[in-house]
């Protein structure tokens, strides 16, 4: 895991470039993987993929995808500082509508008890063709950032 970095007053998790997430396109973005811009937590679109290695996981299985994407979140509303129960807003993507019921039925493990709202698409494609689904989050921490 890399440090987070400060910019702009907002604490950033796992900053990256994507010239090396994404060696096979022509990219060359400064991201990282959360923000922490006052109370809210906001975490980027998370897929089948370790964040470690940047390796897909789950390749043809939708199910296992949406499992490692959001056992991605709740590595990093902890690393930020929140919590599972902080979710306030999930926004899916998958790419055949035929994957709604698995994908949200490992959400709904994931989210038992918490209540977000969430806004489901159907999407011609994700930024790789192995990935069926992504998953972006946000979260309010109580209280204030820690």
């Amino acid at each position: 895991m890399n440090d987070p970095i400060v910019v702009g007053g907002h604490t950033r998790f796992r900053p990256f470039n994507t010239g090396d997430t994404y060696p096979e396109q022509n990219l060359d973005n400064d991201l990282c993987q959360a923000v922490v811009a006052g109370d809210t937590v906001y975490v980027r679109g998370q897929i089948g993929q370790d964040l470690d290695t940047s390796e897909s996981v789950g390749i043809g299985d939708v199910e296992a995808q949406t499992e490692r994407a959001m056992a991605n979140i709740s590595m990093l509303l902890t690393e930020a500082g929140a919590e599972m129960e902080h979710l306030v807003k999930l926004t899916i993507y998958i790419v055949d509508p035929r994957y709604r019921e698995a994908v949200y039925r490992t959400v709904g493990r994931w989210t038992r008890g918490v209540h977000p709202i969430s806004t489901g698409l159907v999407v011609s494609a994700l930024a790789r063709p192995e990935w069926l689904v992504e998953v972006d989050a946000v979260a309010v921490i109580p209280g204030g950032a820690r």
